[in-house]
């Protein structure tokens, strides 16, 4: 793995959305343009399967408006275009299917979008498509039914991730440089390691989830988005944020690194030199032993609470078993099979984890650990044909040990990459407690200083040279 680069703040330049949205504003380009270079690149890496459906009178309608706009009334990514994860928070007209041909079959469009879109629109960003998803994101990687799987730009016999695999693909691709995700298992920093990319899991509650809260799985489903830079999340994060008491960091930070039992070797070595990273930046950093079994208990909860939910989402939808992919139809049985007494009792459970998940937090400010356990498997590893939920649900673990402590315990969690190996980004994470959203960024951001550059197989579609 490449040794981190000393910080250099001068000459430290970053190409993500801010600075689409700056070359917009400052009239190097007009965001028609770069709209009509982002629709391109959907076509020219068609191929990659990152995205599932595409409006292009309503990313051309979004791109002229944006141009009218008064200078007065641009927000901070003024003018960037943006792609919508199917599944999650609805966005008007761009008609979600959360990855299944059956939900595709129904044509429903949404008529608002959600709170969450509303918010992300303040900023000036552009909704014009979908991005893949595995059916009803129950997966790490991303192979949307009756629809090709996704590929990871970096090397397309391997998967992107999921279930945010498109949206990651599509911003590690350039096709856009921010994109909408969901996070109820990991699903956000997965793919984010997968593909060199930034992105944060909010606090529970932290950001809405309304009008109908569809996403909302007991609150261990969380949506923000995926980026290139931490300030282009921080900026997303900002608009949307609910009032919650935050989280400040002390002027010596203390950062426990944990490394999981089973992550391998490469991705243990890029968090330690994360670690150093903060360390060079003055933060106090030690090593602690990582929380395993409490990684596995989140894991058992929210398999639950996901077998549960898919049941009763399916009958209100009307969708029957033989509709959908077998692995969904055996996990959709585990939730009806489910007493409504062992629910409540993983609903104890979750509370009981979530207090001891904040106990973590006595003596450090955050905790920084791998992502995954191992590079990206090929794509079709984790498919959905089979119908044993025991089998699959154990792959996903292993692949991403302790990422559902954040979501169980409603835990702020930030993915960022450091590194690089064998071709491949490598990604890590920070976790922090309730509120502590904004001190992650922070930490985020004396990390990405301190990395070695990613260097993206395509530029962002649109931005100047």
């Amino acid at each position: 793995m490449t040794k981190a680069n000393p910080p250099d703040p001068e000459g430290f330049e970053v190409t993500d959305a801010t600075a689409l949205a700056a070359a917009i504003s400052a009239g190097q380009i007009a965001a028609y343009d770069v709209m009509e270079a982002s629709l391109a690149a959907c076509y020219e890496r068609a191929d990659m399967g990152a995205v599932v459906y595409l409006d292009e009178d309503m990313a051309r309608a979004g791109a002229k408006a944006a141009d009218a706009l008064p200078p007065d009334q641009r927000g901070p990514l003024h003018g960037v275009p943006f792609l919508v994860k199917d599944l999650g928070g609805f966005a008007k007209d761009l008609p979600a299917t959360a990855g299944s041909s059956a939900i595709r079959a129904q044509g429903r469009k949404p008529e608002n979008d959600s709170h969450l879109l509303q918010g992300l629109r303040q900023t000036g960003l552009i909704p014009f498509g979908l991005t893949a998803t595995p059916p009803f994101g129950l997966s790490l990687t991303c192979e949307p039914d009756g629809m090709a799987a996704t590929c990871n730009p970096w090397n397309s016999s391997l998967t992107p991730g999921g279930s945010s695999g498109g949206a990651a693909a599509a911003v590690a691709a350039g096709i856009v440089a921010i994109a909408h995700a969901t996070d109820a298992a990991g699903s956000i920093r997965v793919p984010a390691a997968c593909c060199g990319l930034t992105g944060l899991k909010p606090s529970r509650g932290a950001v809405p989830g309304g009008p109908d809260f569809a996403n909302h799985l007991m609150g261990i489903a969380s949506e923000l988005v995926l980026a290139r830079s931490v300030r282009d999340v921080k900026t997303a994060f900002d608009a949307v944020a609910q009032p919650m008491a935050p989280v400040h960091l002390p002027e010596r930070p203390r950062v426990a690194v944990a490394l999981p039992e089973r992550c391998g070797a490469v991705q243990c070595q890029a968090a330690k030199a994360a670690a150093d990273a903060l360390r060079d930046s003055g933060c106090e950093v030690y090593e602690v032993r990582a929380p395993d079994r409490l990684g596995t208990e989140a894991h058992a909860i929210a398999r639950t609470i996901l077998a549960v939910s898919l049941a009763e989402w399916l009958t209100a939808l009307r969708i029957p078993d033989d509709k959908i992919p077998p692995l969904a139809a055996a996990m959709a049985a585990e939730g009806r099979a489910t007493p409504a007494t062992a629910l409540f009792a993983a609903s104890r459970q979750l509370a009981r984890l979530t207090n001891r998940a904040n106990k973590l937090f006595r003596s450090a400010d955050a905790i920084l650990m791998p992502v995954l356990s191992s590079a990206p498997p090929v794509v079709g590893a984790l498919d959905l044909s089979g119908t044993a939920p025991d089998k699959h649900m154990a792959q996903l673990e292993a692949f991403a040990p302790n990422a559902a402590i954040a979501n169980v315990a409603g835990l702020p969690a930030l993915a960022l990459p450091f590194g690089m190996a064998n071709g491949l980004p490598l990604g890590v994470q920070l976790v922090g407690p309730p509120g502590a959203d904004f001190a992650l960024l922070k930490l985020g951001a004396l990390i990405e200083a301190r990395a070695p550059a990613i260097p993206f197989p395509h530029p962002i579609a649109g931005l100047p040279a």
